[in-house]
């Protein structure tokens, strides 16, 4: 079929929730993506974050074809291959900065949903159930249990109108109203306005759910100070301190997740995108006692932690630590935003390993950038009017990146 004639298709049949770019990707390899055709494409978007390994990697063709020739799905009645070791090896990956932040490890326990919504969903859940569990245990009503829970301004933790109402981005809230009640925003880095929140409602909080790295906004980093002020401020009040890792977490930072780069650990994380390398796959995790608050009928999923996400998964991680992704995403993201800062007509660069962004002078929309990068062959995004995201494969390497320069360059200069 004809790329027109899929585009007609489309139209026709399918809702127009995304304005998409004039281009039919057909194959991928490493860090390029093909047309139809047979045009390539330097891809730093990676799906929105989420091939880690890049495009149709050996070992995890290899792995999702093995598995569907086994069994693709039973449902979680059931045991099945993988799940409890994907489980074990996140639990492993969450303690790798216990030691850094004097806190002893413990014990994880995983949730295992289908995307980064649903993840956050779960944390949700968990925070009011063990708020409302408290509160039997006082002997207190659980109707008034605290259940509110903080997040911060421009954040973003999903499309769901729960995720949404906790997004603290107006915009996203336009024409769903009236949004879920129970949600109140902080503004990012502020520890006076954090501390004037706890003294006024402390009492009706139940957690602060957090992107130490707010990815959809623009790549907006927490501060070591903030998050440490954070941590100290949910101990005091016996509030869970949650952390979305939604788009910072699975190495992207170079760190397995984006908290252990601040000197902090959670007590609830909320992981999906790169976990699986694209096959659908996420997972709300909860350390220690905290693991055990959602029992057998609190929470579900019909797809959640299937045969072929687990088997996605399992060989994504694994690839990540045996092949030491760690240092090789810290170095390629040092030299990724020093090769952002040399650009011209920007006006800040910034990120984090593979994370990053640049704002652009005013005169230049981000979005014609956007355009014109993938007439030259790069695939991009922007988050905002005059801001570029920058996403891509953690197998990214020098070379890769002076090439992605190069184009950037050029399209920034280009006269129009």
């Amino acid at each position: 079929m004809s790329f027109e004639q899929e585009m007609h298709l489309e139209e026709e049949y399918v809702m127009p929730t995304f304005k998409r770019k004039p281009v039919e990707f057909v194959r991928g390899s490493g860090m390029h993506l093909y047309d139809a055709e047979g045009r390539r494409y330097l891809d730093f978007l990676s799906g929105i974050g989420v091939c880690s390994l890049g495009h149709c990697p050996d070992v995890l063709t290899r792995a999702i074809s093995e598995q569907a020739q086994k069994l693709i799905h039973v449902s979680n009645y059931f045991y099945i291959e993988e799940r409890g070791e994907v489980a074990a090896h996140l639990s492993e990956l969450l303690n790798a900065g216990c030691g850094a932040a004097g806190v002893p490890p413990e014990r994880w326990k995983s949730f295992f949903a289908n995307s980064g919504a649903e993840a956050n969903e779960c944390a949700i859940k968990l925070a009011r159930a063990r708020a409302k569990k408290k509160a039997r245990e006082a002997g207190i009503d659980p109707q008034d249990a605290p259940d509110i829970v903080v997040t911060l301004v421009n954040s973003f933790h999903g499309r769901t109108l729960a995720t949404l109402a906790a997004t603290g981005q107006d915009a996203f809230h336009v024409g769903f109203e009236p949004m879920p009640s129970g949600f109140t925003v902080l503004p990012i880095n502020d520890s006076e306005a954090l501390h004037s929140l706890f003294e006024r409602m402390a009492h009706r909080i139940c957690a602060l759910l957090l992107e130490p790295i707010q990815g959809e906004s623009g790549v907006h980093i927490c501060t070591a100070e903030y998050l440490k002020d954070v941590r100290r401020v949910c101990d005091e009040h016996d509030v869970l301190m949650m952390c979305d890792e939604v788009q910072c977490g699975i190495f992207r930072t170079g760190k397995p997740f984006a908290f252990q780069c601040f000197g902090v650990v959670p007590d609830v994380v909320t992981i999906a995108k790169g976990i699986a390398s694209g096959i659908p796959a996420a997972a709300c995790c909860a350390r220690g006692e905290y693991g055990d608050i959602l029992q057998p009928g609190m929470h579900g999923s019909t797809f959640g932690g299937s045969n072929i996400a687990m088997a996605a998964a399992n060989a994504t991680l694994a690839e990540l630590v045996e092949g030491n992704y760690q240092d090789r995403v810290t170095r390629a993201g040092v030299h990724l935003l020093n090769a952002l800062a040399s650009l011209p007509n920007i006006t800040h660069a910034r990120g984090v390993g593979l994370m990053c962004a640049v704002d652009l002078i005013e005169e230049i929309d981000a979005t014609d950038i956007v355009d014109r990068a993938l007439e030259a062959g790069l695939v991009i995004n922007a988050t905002g009017p005059h801001t570029l995201r920058f996403l891509p494969p953690l197998i990214c390497t020098s070379d890769d990146i002076d090439e992605f320069a190069a184009i950037l360059r050029g399209v920034l200069t280009e006269e129009r």
